[in-house]
């Protein structure tokens, strides 16, 4: 801290330098204006797209969370094999039915060009569009391939969105022609929104098919990341976070399967995200649910192997100024996958979420959505059907349950 004399003399030449200093950070911090925030995301994974995938226009549905006047999009190739090119990409507000609203269509520009290549295992981010889009809207992002072979395109397998994909160069047009449906999101991974407010800030939810949504009704944006994303955006107080969805269906901690291991995906799927200042921890159910393959030498997850994991992430998060907070496993007996021995590791996990304070907060999520005549299973009415995935009902009520003065 400067002296009274510096702070307010300057007279002497180490004070005069310190002072020129001061007004120079002054300026720099000044300088810094709005803030980019991501307010959609999906976590990219290879998967395969039936024929035809190039010469068509992939038409995808996402629903943002935070609103703002400025937008960027981002493009991925990271699990292609091959360089995509990239014919043409618009963005605009969705009319409903993969059609979109007139006078609401912006062509996205890469540096300027409208045509870009994207590396094998890259991705790309738009050049900033100035767009009114509200919170809570749904825009489309319509991606342009020409004609080249794409081996191994980048998706997100459960979009629990109905996208389209339509022959030719279809990313203008209010009304596709022929388009056939499409359950995924492909070769798009985010958008950003330009934040006025220095408050805007966002929440990565990082999970498997709980946090992805499985189970939900298509269409209707009732994943327990939505209703988060609703619940925030209805208080004045936290009006200004975005809510980022980066689960995988399917998704372990420990080993590849639908998508890589959690371990391995995060700093792409959480510390990349455009500011980020809170993750939720929502994973391990597919790894316990391996434990009684018999011979599988994949199936010997142990509770210490899980908490390791989540010791990862807390630190990665922390060295970055994330809080992390970590979310309960929900019950799962009576699912197809479920087992004595898989039970108590969850249930030594949950212990160990509960009273270790290693994360900064705790989201009881098998407390809200547990049966309490018993534990250990789903309550009916929040249970999806299989006895592992939420209905929407459950959704909203792991939704409801987290504090929401953990984003103040």
């Amino acid at each position: 801290m400067m002296n009274s004399r510096i702070r307010f003399g300057c007279t002497a030449l180490l004070g005069l330098a310190l002072c020129g200093m001061a007004n120079a950070a002054d300026k720099s911090n000044a300088a810094i204006g709005p803030q980019w925030v991501g307010t959609w995301a999906a976590s990219p994974m290879s998967m395969r797209v039936e024929d035809p995938v190039a010469n068509s226009t992939y038409r995808n549905i996402v629903h943002i969370s935070l609103g703002g006047d400025t937008l960027r999009v981002q493009l991925t190739n990271e699990f292609g094999t091959t360089p995509l090119n990239i014919g043409a990409a618009h963005l605009a507000v969705s009319a409903g039915e993969g059609k979109t609203q007139p006078g609401t269509d912006h062509a996205l520009t890469f540096g300027g060009r409208p045509a870009i290549m994207i590396p094998a295992g890259g991705f790309v981010i738009s050049d900033p569009v100035p767009m009114q889009a509200a919170a809570m809207a749904d825009l489309v992002i319509s991606v342009y391939l020409p004609e080249q072979p794409v081996a191994s395109p980048t998706c997100h397998a459960l979009g629990t969105s109905t996208n389209y994909i339509a022959p030719g160069d279809a990313t203008a047009a209010t009304v596709l022609q022929d388009p056939r449906p499409l359950k995924s999101w492909c070769f798009v991974k985010g958008i950003d929104v330009r934040a006025e407010n220095k408050n805007a800030a966002a929440v990565v939810a990082f999970g498997d098919s709980i946090t992805d949504g499985y189970g939900s009704t298509p269409d209707t944006n009732h994943r327990w990341p939505d209703d988060l994303a609703q619940r925030l955006h209805a208080d004045k107080k936290t009006a200004n976070i975005a809510v980022l969805n980066e689960g995988i269906s399917g998704n372990r901690l420990l080993y590849d399967g639908a998508g890589p291991n959690a371990i391995a995906r995060f700093d792409r799927d959480v510390l990349a995200q455009a500011g980020v200042k809170y993750l939720i921890i929502l994973e391990a159910i597919n790894d316990i649910g391996r434990i009684p393959k018999t011979g599988d030498p994949e199936s010997g997850v142990t509770a210490d192997d899980i908490i390791f994991a989540y010791n990862q992430f807390i630190t990665r998060a922390h060295q970055h100024g994330i809080k992390v907070y970590g979310a309960t496993l929900t019950p799962y007996v009576g699912a197809k996958y479920e087992s004595p021995a898989g039970e108590e590791v969850r249930e030594a996990v949950n212990k160990w979420i509960r009273t270790s304070g290693a994360f900064d907060a705790v989201i009881d999520f098998d407390k809200v959505t547990q049966d309490p005549k018993n534990p250990t299973m789903f309550l009916p009415e929040d249970d999806h059907g299989d006895h592992l995935h939420p209905s929407d009902a459950g959704y909203k009520a792991m939704a409801g349950s987290i504090d929401l003065n953990l984003f103040h």
